[in-house]
């Protein structure tokens, strides 16, 4: 039986419509995650398409749910279902995921390896394609994140494979690590809080990682308006990690531009590819011109 007074996982999901998508969801949570001791809290963020009647209307125990007087954005709605969590074990998710069986154990077993883990990850299709997503975020020649694997109909097999960050949109990590950082950075609004996160937890010496034997399925931002502040939220993380996040991307961009074209190479720019293969054969490093001028064009862009 659950101890609903002292729950081990407390799951927060901020929901701002997308009805369709929670009401799926939510069963998936419940019936996949059975075998834990948990609590589900679901934070409102102001949504107007009958989500918050069918919110209210969950008539399980283990499900708190909160709303949001106004519209509010991702960090915010994070951080207030967080100051509500009483488990041990944040896990942080997104309304519009499929959860499937056996996700989460492999995830809980990364503490049990003597690593000093900041934020985990897993592998997320996405629900359209079943291509695989995310396995793990990286850095291009810009210094923003992108990720690993997208596009990719496969990836080797790993238990746990380290990167420099990892998704929210399904991520565990210690309530007390989370309040220790501050939680999510609330300069973001619905974009890159995930990654100030993690590398703020790589510079406490911390390590992510992406659990490989979970896989689940994404609809990829469904939600209204998740993309409409991109150009702000990149010039903050820019401006925040710039450098750091170049040095990785000069690193892990030039084979992850490869794989993500390969079944579609008419989407290939001829510059990048070239700088691409250059990088790959050891015959360039540093900044290039392109992404420079790119970078500029975005840190000078008004907002």
């Amino acid at each position: 039986m659950p101890n609903l007074d002292s729950p081990d996982i407390s799951f927060v999901v901020p929901v701002h419509n997308r009805l369709d998508c929670t009401e799926t969801f939510v069963p998936s949570l419940l019936q996949t995650a059975n075998s834990q001791n948990f609590e589900l809290i679901l934070v409102n963020d102001k949504s107007e398409d009958g989500t918050r009647e069918f919110l209210d209307g969950l008539e399980d125990p283990r499900i708190k749910v909160l709303h949001n007087e106004s519209w509010s954005g991702y960090a915010i709605s994070v951080n207030r279902g967080v100051q509500q969590s009483r488990g041990n074990i944040l896990g942080l998710l997104n309304n519009d995921l499929h959860l499937t069986d056996g996700w989460l154990e492999p995830m809980l077993e990364c503490y049990q390896e003597r690593l000093k883990v900041g934020a985990i990850g897993n592998i997320q299709r996405n629900i359209k394609t079943k291509r695989i997503d995310h396995a793990g975020i990286i850095f291009d020649l810009l210094g923003l994140p992108d990720h690993y694997g997208k596009n990719y109909p496969f990836i080797f097999p790993f238990d746990y494979k380290e990167f420099p960050a990892v998704t929210a949109a399904c991520m565990l990590i210690k309530r007390d690590l989370f309040n220790n950082m501050k939680g999510f950075d609330e300069g973001y609004l619905n974009g890159c809080e995930d990654v100030d996160l993690c590398l703020r937890l790589s510079e406490n010496g911390y390590r992510n990682f992406v659990a490989g034997r979970s896989q689940i399925y994404h609809h990829v931002s469904a939600s209204p308006g998740r993309r409409d502040n991109d150009t702000r939220n990149n010039q903050k993380l820019l401006m925040t990690w710039g450098k750091p996040m170049q040095r990785h991307g000069q690193k892990d961009w030039p084979f992850q531009y490869l794989m993500r074209y390969w079944k579609t190479p008419w989407l290939y720019n001829g510059t990048k590819l070239l700088d691409a293969i250059f990088r790959i054969l050891r015959l360039k490093s540093g900044d290039s011109q392109w992404a420079k001028e790119k970078r500029n064009r975005i840190l000078n862009t008004p907002v």
